[in-house]
């Protein structure tokens, strides 16, 4: 099953966190402000933090006030990049991978169709940013999965695709 680490899902809260408080307050926050406010382990988010810096998502204050702030505005950074800054390179199958060796490659009849699911999630991921986590608030309702995605994830036969254009 394709799944965020808790490194990743950690360093996309932390980031929209930053960025509700540069929108709101103007400025940035200290460890353990998020910390407190998104319910992430200190030293774990420590951690993040220092990789999400050198990653270039984060710009360190010192002082009195110091702490941390966004190095770019919210809509330049996307799902993708900090997935891949946190865990590296997001795999479906291994088929896909430079140094690929399967014994059924010759004979695989699925890997066309895998790396069109591959390439998709990729280009959903992209195609989410900080700024587009923002608009999402916890008490509006989710919106529907794109039909595409239903048919993927095995929905019913009434939900399906083909059921939808025989209507």
């Amino acid at each position: 099953m394709l799944r965020l680490t808790k490194k990743a899902d950690y360093s996309l809260i932390a980031l929209r966190y930053f960025a509700v408080r540069q929108r709101d307050a103007g400025e940035g926050a200290s460890a353990k402000e998020v910390s407190e406010g998104c319910g992430i382990p200190l030293p774990v988010l420590s951690k993040l933090l220092q990789k999400l810096g050198k990653a270039g998502f984060l710009v360190s204050e010192f002082g009195t006030n110091g702490g941390y702030r966004l190095a770019r505005e919210p809509r330049l950074i996307s799902a993708l990049e900090v997935i891949r800054a946190i865990d590296g390179p997001i795999v479906v199958a291994t088929c896909f991978t430079e140094d690929a060796h399967c014994g059924h490659s010759e004979r695989c009849t699925v890997r066309r169709p895998l790396k069109k699911i591959h390439d998709a999630i990729l280009r959903l991921l992209n195609g989410v940013s900080i700024e587009d986590m923002l608009q999402e608030t916890e008490d509006s309702a989710p919106e529907p999965a794109p039909v595409s995605l239903i048919a993927l994830h095995g929905a019913p036969p009434s939900l399906s695709p083909e059921s939808s254009l025989r209507k």
